[in-house]
This record gives structure tokens, sequence and C-alpha cells, in this order.
């Protein structure tokens, strides 16, 4: 088969079942397995890209793999109202925090500094269910 850039679905089975077939022989050519690999990989990286996790889901999914809870990362954001305030989504992570969690729990920079999602749908409601009693029912002077 020669090799060449791969533009269709069509093309991309077949040279992955031609590296299936290259990896099956007792030795393959290593320069040309190399080769499909990269064409394959190129046609992967730009049809099935996968996204950055969210800053959040990336703290909860490393405490996880550590067998940590959000307890633990009292050394990271120096306090336990931060702690929810962060996990909760009411408070963006500070430089400082990012710093912290990236040379303690070794989470990418790059994946904390993004904007983390919108809260979910429960906090959000319950958000607008205490500005509405506020509204409704202001405090004294």
């Amino acid at each position: 088969m020669k090799p060449k850039v791969l533009k269709t679905d069509r093309d991309f089975k077949a040279a992955l079942a031609y590296v299936e077939c290259l990896i099956d022989q007792s030795s393959p050519d290593e320069s040309e397995l190399e080769l499909w690999s990269l064409l394959v990989e190129d046609y992967e990286q730009s049809h099935f890209p996968i996204a950055t996790p969210d800053p959040i889901e990336a703290i909860r999914f490393r405490l996880e793999q550590a067998g940590l809870q959000t307890a633990d990362l009292l050394p990271y954001l120096q306090s336990k109202s931060k702690i929810s305030e962060v996990m909760n989504r009411k408070r963006p992570l500070s430089l400082t925090m990012i710093r912290a969690l990236h040379d303690g729990l070794k989470i990418p920079a790059a994946i904390l500094v993004q904007e983390s999602a919108a809260p979910t749908t429960r906090a959000r409601l319950t958000n607008l269910r205490r500005k509405a009693h506020r509204r409704n029912h202001p405090v004294a002077a």
C-alpha cells in the first residue's frame, strides 16, 4: 500500500487495517510502520479531537486517583471555605491556587487555567432561590 494523506473515513479504516497487518508481521519494516502510524494519528487528531477537561473535574479526578478527599485540598486552596467555593464553582481558581495544585497534585497548569464550566443546574437553582428570598425578605437596617 502506498502512503498518502488520509482524507476520508474509508482511507482511515484502510490505513488502520494496514497498520494491523504490519504489526502482525514477524519482522515489520519499522520505518513503514512509523509512517503509517503517523498518518493514522494525524487523521485521528483532526477528526476525533479530545477536549481538555474542566478544571474542577480534573481536580476531582486527581483526588480520586490519589485516594484523597476534598478536605485534602487544604494545603493548596488555603481554607475550607475556599475549597467549598472552588469545588462548587462559586470561586475561580487564583494563580496561587493553580500553582499550588500544579506543583502539589501534578495537575497540568494548562487545564487549571481554563474557565470552569458553569455551576450545575442544582447550584444555579439554589442561588436563584436565595436571591428571590432576599428580595422578598429584605434585612431590616
